[in-house]
């Protein structure tokens, strides 16, 4: 039992890390066009992460905890080196101010340490692949969605003068920033929920069939808000200034195009990067200016992370699964 507790509460450390790591999604864009200051900013994102619970099934958790690998093969050892995976590649890019996904992170994490120690029939390849393939759709529907949109604000407001344009949207980017951190909160802090579930059904303390209990839902939602409050302001940097300059409006864009993208895959079940959509979104609006607005040498770097979490998330789970099933 006690290995048990201790794997559960490795979860939820990892659950702060991603609220940690992944605030500057939620509060890049509205924080660098100034519209809150960083602590207010991190205590919206933080407020509507805990919410989330309220809105969005509990999909994504299903997918996490049945969707990767093969249920019947988890083991205590098994989660606590995807976890402890994830912690140490989330940590890295924190880090290094790289905007890595969590979400894949966790994954990798995962199929390292389930192919290791049961071979390569124990991974689910079509949950994976659909997880995979978001890696490219997330960023694109993003970048798509907020071209679309800022294209569209552009010419509504295009008979305004600057200052009404960015009285108006000043207010507005505190809705989009919202619901950004909603949908944020309703898809990551599910895979925890999820690999906790899958964990205390492999050990036999509730039925496979049991829905997920209200005090997993609350422990998740609370660690990564708590996580988001603490803010990861190496990436903030990079979110904000470094891919282009953002104007509220941009940022406004940018958020809505973002929330929207998140909403439908929690709907649908999908375990997406909210830091693959949000940069997607924030290149979609950078790029309605000029495409030399967006500064693609750093984005580059970004996609470069993107590449490697899975599969260098992998290898550090399947070393961190021999590391444990040697101790345990």
């Amino acid at each position: 039992m006690t290995f048990l507790y201790i794997v559960v509460a490795l979860v939820l450390i990892f659950d702060f890390i991603n609220g940690f790591h992944d605030s500057a999604n939620s509060i890049a864009t509205v924080v660098s066009t100034k519209v809150l200051s960083p602590l207010a900013a991190v205590g919206l994102a933080a407020t509507f992460n805990f919410l989330a619970f309220l809105i969005f099934p509990l999909k994504v958790a299903t997918t996490m905890g049945k969707g990767v690998i093969n249920p019947e093969i988890v083991t205590l050892e098994l989660i606590a080196a995807a976890v402890a995976a994830a912690i140490i590649w989330n940590l890295i890019t924190w880090w290094l101010g790289l905007p890595s996904s969590s979400s894949h992170t966790l994954v990798g994490g995962l199929v390292g340490a389930a192919v290791v120690g049961y071979g390569f029939g124990s991974v689910i390849y079509a949950g994976v692949i659909k997880i995979v393939i978001f890696i490219i759709v997330a960023p694109v529907l993003g970048s798509i969605m907020a071209f679309i949109i800022s294209v569209t604000v552009l010419h509504i407001v295009k008979n305004h003068s600057p200052f009404e344009i960015d009285h108006w949207f000043r207010k507005m980017q505190l809705l989009s920033a919202s619901a950004f951190s909603l949908g944020h909160g309703g898809n990551d802090a599910q895979k925890s929920m999820g690999i906790i579930w899958i964990t205390l059904i492999a050990t036999n303390q509730v039925t496979k069939d049991a829905p997920i209990d209200l005090w997993i839902v609350l422990s998740c939602q609370a660690a990564i808000a708590l996580g988001t409050l603490f803010g990861g302001w190496r990436i903030v940097k990079t979110m904000g200034q470094r891919i282009t300059k953002l104007k509220p409006f941009e940022g406004f864009c940018a958020e809505t195009a973002g929330a929207i993208t998140l909403f439908m895959a929690t709907h649908f079940g999908i375990p997406v990067s909210t830091t693959h959509t949000i940069t997607g979104a924030i290149i979609g609006v950078g790029a309605t200016k000029r495409a030399s607005a967006v500064k693609w040498g750093v984005t580059r770097k970004i996609f470069w992370a993107w590449i490697l979490t899975i599969p260098v998330s992998a290898l550090i789970g399947a070393l961190m699964y021999l590391l444990f099933n040697s101790i345990f």
